[in-house]
């Protein structure tokens, strides 16, 4: 049996901790439980199962005060089983705790968004792997307002540097070439230079998919 599928399979004890935390999530928001405990069985013990235990605390705990009729329909459904299953897989194996966050995001905003298309969510999810919290935070920094006084020129990889200046610039410049291959973002004029007023316009540098995408991470 291959490592990740061996990694996968549950022990008595491991089944035991996911009727834990089904019950637990079960408490905080019921009509999550369902779904949960169905999902959890097939979830490993120690490291791998508590990163998913953490991801679902936390995630119950954000939906403690979140009612809709419509959310907890959908939740019921196949559809959201087999998402709730894909996304916890990626989870269990996410070392990065920032990251996993964003995994939970996206689990938030599918309770959320109970109409929203499958193909498109599953594709957030696809996309999701290949983010990194830093290239959030750019989009973020993307939609900051412009700045009212800029120079007479600057380029798009200036005005970022600026926003976010906690990113070394080489690295910057990297994750903003990704988003553009990612189709999140289009940020193939990074580096020319522009009048001040238009390098400090980033917002409409976020593609269609891209704002989708960010706005599906974000709480509502």
């Amino acid at each position: 049996m291959p490592d990740n599928e061996r990694s996968l399979t549950p022990t008595p004890a491991a089944v035991d901790a996911g009727l834990d935390i089904a019950a637990a999530v079960t408490s905080l928001v019921p009509w999550l439980g369902g779904p949960v405990s169905n999902v959890l069985s097939g979830f490993v013990r120690d490291r791998k199962f508590r990163r998913v235990n953490e991801t679902l605390a936390s995630l119950a705990e954000e939906l403690r005060s979140f009612r809709s009729e419509a959310s907890e329909a959908y939740v019921k459904t196949e559809v959201f089983e087999d998402l709730l299953e894909q996304t916890l897989r990626r989870v269990a194996d996410e070392r990065n705790e920032e990251k996993r966050g964003l995994y939970r995001d996206f689990l938030r905003g599918a309770i959320k968004s109970p109409g929203a298309p499958y193909d498109e969510q599953l594709r957030f999810l696809q996309t999701l792997e290949s983010v990194q919290p830093d290239h959030i935070r750019i989009l973020r920094a993307m939609l900051q307002p412009p700045d009212p006084n800029p120079g007479f020129a600057g380029s798009p990889g200036q005005t970022l540097a600026k926003r976010l200046s906690g990113i070394p610039a080489d690295r910057l410049a990297e994750l903003s070439r990704e988003l553009t291959d990612m189709r999140l973002a289009d940020l193939s004029s990074y580096n020319t230079m522009m009048t001040g007023r238009g390098a400090e316009e980033l917002a409409g540098r976020i593609t269609p998919y891209g704002r989708r995408f960010l706005e599906f991470l974000t709480d509502q």
